[in-house]
């Protein structure tokens, strides 16, 4: 039996992380990080010039839109991610919903996920990232509330499509994932006892979530036919990707804070996007993970592989499937220069995998089922001591006020 559903408090958690990730957006007043790359990216875009050819447009293209409806400021810059951060954190707890029925489990991993750290600096930041990640949880999303509501399913897998392919084009690493997920649902669609959309024939579904992604990934790339200097021309798009692709690996300086795959895994290596005394105070903002949301993701894995066999619980398998593919795709990965951030995707499944173990921790009998709640509060309380070197707020202790939230040398 379906518990009730929590739309109302999925609304409330959302509009909450807005409003806490929205706060002092503007902050710091001048481009940090990636944005010195994105940013000038952006109005390069609305001055049809071209520039930071190496990734796909969608991101850039939502930065530009913003700056050209809001002006160009920092609170515009960033402000594509605050909503595709916002959208996205719903999305999760929608798609939770959608495809267990438990109430816990959906609001559980909103909790999570707000307070992993990871999503809310990059909702943030004028990057590419979020816009990917935000729109993927919107695809999955539609795609479980297509399964569990037949009458919608055709909308929903042409919004679930529409997703897909906006979240490709604003950066490639959502593929890895969406290349595991879309075959899995069109070969079940093909078995007659395992149809996940039973009110639609495989092919149409296939058209949904295969033809209109790569229609609408293509078409992303439209602004770069009208550029002043070297225009795209749309027949030859497979060459872009090649310089795109060349772009991306020609990357071989070391950087002082690249790291590997096994290092986001364990949460060993941080990056500092920021920490210098700007607007009046010195303020800092380090990239690592919640340290006891993202170890204790690790053995909620192996619980879903286990659920996922045992219990036939689809969707926590499907779960562990996607963070090993989108984690997996980076340790085979010939990109010579990779950071934390890539982690944010394989973070987000991380912790949907939790939040299904908290649920059926939560639904046990006895005493033990009390630290599911438990560590959502540790997860909400570590949020708030890391909260003022995670969000550009001043520090008060000058050059050395990182000490305090350094546990790690590797995060320094």
């Amino acid at each position: 039996m379906r518990d009730r559903d929590p739309l109302g408090w999925t609304l409330a958690l959302a509009a909450l992380f807005a409003a806490m990730a929205g706060w002092n957006l503007g902050f710091p007043a001048k481009p940090y990080f990636d944005e010195i790359h994105y940013v000038p990216a952006a109005r390069s875009l609305l001055a049809l010039v071209r520039a930071n050819v190496e990734h796909p447009l969608a991101g850039k293209e939502a930065i530009a839109a913003s700056i050209a409806l809001l002006g160009d400021r920092p609170w515009a810059w960033r402000l594509p991610s605050l909503l595709a951060g916002t959208l996205g954190l719903f999305g999760f707890g929608r798609a939770l919903w959608w495809a267990t029925g438990r109430r816990f489990a959906a609001l559980a991993g909103m909790v999570l996920l707000a307070t992993d750290f990871a999503w809310f600096i990059q909702s943030r930041i004028a990057m590419l990232d979020m816009v990917m990640a935000g729109l993927a949880m919107v695809a999955f999303w539609q795609v479980a509330a297509a399964h569990r509501s037949p009458a919608q399913a055709r909308a929903r897998l042409a919004l679930a499509g529409l997703a897909m392919g906006l979240a490709m084009a604003a950066k490639w690493s959502v593929i890895p994932a969406l290349a595991v997920f879309v075959p899995v649902l069109l070969a079940a669609q093909l078995h007659p006892r395992l149809r996940p959309f039973p009110a639609l024939r495989p092919p149409e579904a296939a058209l949904w979530l295969g033809s209109l992604p790569l229609a609408v990934y293509w078409l992303s790339f439209l602004p770069a036919a009208f550029y002043h200097d070297a225009p795209l021309d749309m027949a030859r798009i497979v060459d872009w990707h090649r310089e795109m692709i060349a772009l991306q690996d020609s990357v071989v300086t070391r950087h002082p804070y690249q790291s590997v795959w096994y290092q986001w895994a364990v949460n060993g290596r941080a990056i500092w996007y920021l920490y210098e005394p700007i607007d009046g105070a010195q303020r800092g903002i380090v990239l690592i993970g919640n340290p006891l949301t993202m170890l204790l993701g690790l053995p909620a894995l192996a619980w879903c592989l286990w659920a996922g066999w045992r219990r036939r619980r689809p969707e926590a398998a499907l779960v562990a499937a996607l963070y090993a593919a989108s984690l997996g795709f980076w340790a085979v990965s010939g990109k010579p220069v990779q950071f934390y951030y890539h982690y944010l995707l394989p973070g987000t499944f991380l912790i949907a995998a939790l939040a299904l173990a908290l649920d059926a921790l939560w639904r046990s009998r006895g005493p033990q089922r009390w630290a599911a709640p438990l560590v959502l509060w540790l997860s909400c309380a570590l949020f708030a001591w890391f909260y003022p070197i995670i969000s550009a707020a001043p520090l008060h202790h000058g050059k050395a006020s990182f000490e305090a939230w350094m546990w790690l040398k590797s995060w320094r």
